[in-house]
């Protein structure tokens, strides 16, 4: 008598083989759910994987998909070995440490250094670096006494304030209309706020309060207007997906401090609130309401994430996340770093998506295991 065939499934432990039943497409939507870091693992488990995983087409959809990550540089202008690189990957909900290698090393202070769209820039008076890691390149040479306002996240201004943009896919520059004249008392790049929205890229002063959007079609300023909701003490530009967002902290009694974000209508400038930080996030954020305490309060964003936290040594850089999806907004702490940062003398701060094709070149050694520090 034939004995009845078993109606159990296969498993990892009695088929090693088990994943074949999945077929090839749907293998690929669960590796396409992972985070970054275990995608790229992924690669290593065996062929059909890696076929998958290092496809052009999974790429582009995995790396259109994935949250952008919040970066931290702390740069010390002593001692360049205690430089530090971290990034946060709000899907793992984990922390990395960065190799420095990873980063342009700066040679001077005049030199400035950012990130967006998954390329570091970095830039003196008579050069500018752009590097997608990785590979490097340097721009063209531009004249020394003009330093350019980058579109795509990065603002570097002189005190003449001339503006250039790099365009990466032509390798080449373009000299525009000069930021307009309200931005050239008492402002600096480290006190302006930058969004690229809708073919416009808005400046935004961060104690200032003004603001002036300029025309990537027409090359044209528009007129500058303030914007500043009632209480703000400073407050940042975002563009949040289909969005632009005003993200500050206030202080109107009897509430006392508060974290809010406004919905700015990019025609009329007009705001109104969409959300205030949860109150105990806010008290994580500062201990204190002294003035130098709120000043260390940065804010950056991308996507439909926004991310504040506190540039103080001593706190270890505590960090909250706004996410705002379907027009409701949920906030949470970011973990806290494992690996206690060194003291910096500047801490630079972005947001960038994460491109997949780049990370496989590299053959993912800058996100191996030893770099969790979660």
């Amino acid at each position: 008598m034939d004995e009845p065939k078993s109606t159990k499934e296969p498993n990892s432990q009695s088929h090693p083989f088990a994943w074949d039943y999945l077929g090839p497409d749907l293998t690929e939507l669960i590796l396409s759910h992972l985070p970054i870091r275990s995608i790229v693992r992924s690669a290593a488990i065996c062929k059909l994987w890696h076929s998958i995983v290092t496809g052009p087409a999974f790429a582009r959809r995995v790396s259109a998909a994935k949250k952008p990550w919040f970066f931290l540089y702390g740069q010390n202008n002593i001692f360049s070995k205690n430089n530090q690189a971290f990034a946060f990957d709000p899907e793992a909900d984990e922390w990395i440490k960065l190799p420095i290698s990873l980063f342009p090393f700066p040679s001077s202070q005049e030199e400035s250094f950012v990130g967006s769209g998954g390329f570091f820039f970095t830039t003196t008076s008579s050069r500018f670096q752009l590097r997608a890691h990785p590979r490097r390149r340097v721009a063209p040479n531009r004249p020394a006494s003009i330093l350019p306002m980058f579109i795509g996240g990065l603002v570097d201004i002189e005190d003449r304030l001339a503006v250039e943009i790099y365009n990466p896919n032509s390798d080449s520059w373009d000299l525009c209309p000069p930021l307009p004249a309200d931005f050239r008392s008492g402002n600096s790049s480290q006190w302006l706020s930058s969004a690229l929205f809708r073919g416009k890229f808005y400046v935004f002063g961060i104690n200032s309060f003004f603001v002036s959007a300029f025309d990537l079609n027409n090359h044209i300023w528009s007129e500058v207007q303030t914007l500043r909701p009632p209480g703000v003490l400073f407050s940042f530009l975002i563009a949040c997906q289909d969005q632009l967002v005003l993200a500050g902290l206030c202080n109107s009694p009897p509430r006392g401090p508060s974290f809010n974000l406004w919905k700015i209508d990019e025609k009329t400038m007009e705001f109104s609130e969409i959300a205030i930080m949860p109150q105990e996030l806010l008290y994580y954020l500062l201990d204190s309401d002294e003035d130098d305490k709120l000043a260390s309060l940065k804010c950056v964003g991308l996507g439909n994430l926004i991310y504040v936290f506190i540039e103080e040594h001593h706190r270890n850089y505590p960090a909250c996340v706004c996410e705002i999806s379907s027009g409701k907004c949920s906030w949470r702490r970011v973990p806290n770093l494992m690996v206690p940062g060194n003291r910096f003398h500047k801490v630079i701060s972005f947001c960038s998506t994460i491109p997949l094709a780049n990370i496989l070149r590299g053959a993912g050694e800058e996100f191996g295991p030893g770099q969790a520090i979660h």
